[in-house]
């Protein structure tokens, strides 16, 4: 009995269709990954941007209250001043051996249209009176039409809207450019400025523009340290 015979079947390869079809997948599959690697990416991006506009905000106001805290009462100078376009403040030196008081003063200003940006500004230490009247008035005119000298001691905040102060005097949040507080202001400056020309709170009212990790209207309250009792 002859045996049976087997035929080989012809070895068979993808055809041009096949290959292409396969190719197109897998660009397609390519494409679709990028675009994923990508948004994630962007989004990465986009978040430590929003985190880094929160830590300076932080920073800023950190920075804020730590001026009002160092505020410092010498004879003949003023420790506070706000008139409207800069807050001013005598406040120590945060240097361990410290070298003298500082002027610091904070300030909007503007860029075009409604946008604006939040400056602090700040002198060398001080070791005499006339040292303090000349940083004084630098911070005023640093506020009003800075030159270049004054903008090398600048640092910028965060871009904002506008912004407003209150201070807290007998338990009412009043405009520091009111009469009354105009008044208590100058009944304490007399010889030295004394507490009572000190408010017992500072109200910061920050309006920060849209697009911005923190948008709208931001309230930041300090209180006078030697006030206690946590009025806000």
């Amino acid at each position: 009995m002859a045996s049976p015979r087997f035929s080989a079947a012809p070895a068979r390869g993808f055809t041009l269709i096949e290959l292409l079809v396969a190719i197109s997948i897998m660009a397609l599959m390519a494409i679709l990954g990028w675009r994923g690697l990508d948004g994630m990416s962007r989004a990465q991006v986009a978040t430590q941007a929003r985190a880094d506009e929160v830590l300076t905000l932080q920073a800023g106001l950190g920075q804020w209250s730590a001026d009002l805290d160092a505020l410092v009462q010498i004879p003949q100078t003023q420790s506070l001043d706000w008139d409207g376009r800069a807050l001013r403040i005598t406040r120590r030196s945060s240097q361990p051996h410290d070298p003298g008081p500082l002027v610091v003063a904070w300030t909007r200003r503007a860029t075009g249209g409604s946008s604006g940006v939040w400056l602090r500004w700040q002198s060398p230490p001080l070791v005499t009176r006339g040292d303090w009247q000349q940083a004084w008035a630098r911070a005023g005119a640093w506020a009003q039409n800075p030159g270049d000298a004054e903008r090398r001691d600048e640092v910028s905040i965060l871009p904002l809207d506008g912004w407003q102060l209150f201070y807290f005097r007998s338990n009412a949040w009043t405009n520091p450019l009111s009469s009354g507080d105009n008044a208590a202001g100058a009944a304490g400056t007399t010889g030295t400025t004394g507490a009572a020309a000190l408010p017992d709170g500072v109200r910061l009212v920050l309006d920060v523009p849209a697009g911005h990790a923190l948008t709208g209207r931001i309230t930041h309250d300090w209180v006078r340290p030697t006030v206690g009792g946590g009025k806000s």
